[in-house]
């Protein structure tokens, strides 16, 4: 009796860590990492995915001619690989943009479809020179707003969007190691809480100490050319700076 019992408690124990393991995104308390497909390989996406690498997270680089991403995958190691947005999309428990803004509307009408339900970290800026007409649409409803119209349907996360690569690279490899109140802080905004929690997760990953700052409508407040943008801050000061009052 008591070896049939141990037995079913066995299989009961492999079923939920199974379960866990079949939806990491929703597991976030729990401490297995996650796939994560990044479309685009440039300076923003090769950063933060190198310290997702880093902190053991596979990831897989995404470009129309994936080939181009191979030194950047043999530096990061056999935890990152390279493909097409469509297989990075759907490799990725989640997924993040690191391309340019204007991108945008060509890269909807290829992958759209293929980000509905995903959660998605969007760090795309525009930029009145170079997205003309979309730098305009965003100006008027809102760069949360604008991402979610080209992406509907996506869990999306306004992320990594406000501040420099190559502050992320420094403060990312740190973790705050060498800094006085912590680690950088990184704004975030999404209407998804869900979402919310897993971008919150991988800001950390990452090295960074995450600030919801509000849904996708607040994604204002951090945008390029914003008081709330290009703060190389810690929590607390980034919160006063924003005026959050949490």
């Amino acid at each position: 009796m008591r070896s049939d019992f141990l037995s079913r408690r066995a299989a009961l124990a492999l079923g939920a860590a199974l379960a866990l393991a079949a939806s990491p995104v929703l597991a976030q308390d729990m401490p297995a990492k996650i796939k994560i497909g990044i479309i685009g390989g440039g300076n923003i996406g090769g950063t933060i995915g190198g310290l997702w690498v880093k902190d053991g997270h596979e990831v897989m680089f995404a470009s129309r001619h994936p080939e181009k991403l191979k030194p950047l995958v043999d530096e990061l190691g056999s935890k990152a690989k390279a493909g097409t947005p469509e297989e990075a999309i759907k490799f990725g428990d989640a997924v993040f943009l690191a391309v340019p803004y204007k991108s945008y509307p060509e890269l909807s009408k290829e992958v759209a479809p293929l980000l509905k339900g995903k959660v998605v970290l969007d760090a795309g800026n525009a930029t009145e020179r170079r997205d003309g007409d979309l730098y305009a649409e965003a100006q008027k409803n809102g760069i949360g707003e604008t991402s979610a119209k080209y992406f509907p349907g996506a869990k999306l996360v306004r992320a990594f969007n406000a501040a420099n690569y190559k502050v992320f690279a420094k403060e990312g490899a740190n973790g705050g190691k060498d800094r006085t109140g912590g680690r950088m802080a990184i704004p975030i905004a999404g209407d998804d809480p869900e979402a919310l929690k897993v971008a919150e997760g991988l800001v950390r990953d990452a090295g960074f100490e995450p600030v919801v700052v509000g849904g996708l409508k607040d994604a204002d407040k951090f945008a390029m050319g914003t008081p709330g943008f290009g703060h190389d801050v810690t929590a607390p000061e980034l919160k006063e700076k924003l005026g959050l009052t949490q």
